[in-house]
């Protein structure tokens, strides 16, 4: 079912693979609505799917959108198009998820995974948060410039180190003579 309430659509799925039914919304960022609201089934249309044909007469059912993936990967050219399933789309959704810093309980809750574990198998793969992390370690900052001021006595510096190729570093040095 898709209702329409003016700034957003709300879609709610009543029987799933997972038998919960699931309830999303279409906001009008990217102009999203006004996608849907085009692509809409016209009103003498039969049924209430949201992905119909081109003619838009005959619903799209899940075995059809479980192959959209491999029909992308083989228009691509891609090795091992029998490995892009539909389930790419629900894996896609939470890495893009993770990427974007959505929490794990907003991803679990999205995908309708119960376990925690999972959801967090999806976010370890995103590369986005792996450079996240990357920064946090080095210099405690989630940007990817990375600038650190560091206090240091002349003790203190290793006669080992070579500052010769450092770049975007402040060194304030605090000799005490």
């Amino acid at each position: 079912m898709i209702k329409d309430v003016g700034s957003s659509l709300i879609v709610k799925i009543p029987n799933t693979k997972t038998k919960i039914p699931r309830i999303f919304v279409v906001t009008d960022v990217g102009n999203m609505l006004e996608l849907f609201r085009k692509y809409f089934v016209p009103p003498h249309v039969k049924h209430k799917r949201l992905f119909c044909t081109t003619k838009q007469e005959n619903p799209v059912g899940k075995n059809t959108m479980g192959k959209i993936p491999s029909v992308v990967a083989s228009y691509l050219k891609l090795l091992d198009v029998a490995c892009y399933t539909g389930h790419c789309l629900r894996r896609s959704s939470g890495t893009l998820l993770a990427d974007a810093g959505v929490d794990i309980t907003t991803i679990k809750h999205h995908a309708g995974w119960k376990s925690t574990t999972v959801a967090e198998g999806y976010v370890e793969i995103s590369i986005e948060n792996k450079t996240k992390t990357a920064n946090q370690v080095l210099v405690g900052t989630t940007t990817s410039a990375i600038t650190k001021t560091v206090n240091v006595s002349e003790s203190n510096i290793p006669s080992n180190i070579n500052f010769e190729n450092c770049t975007n570093v402040t060194f304030n040095l605090n000799v005490n003579k």
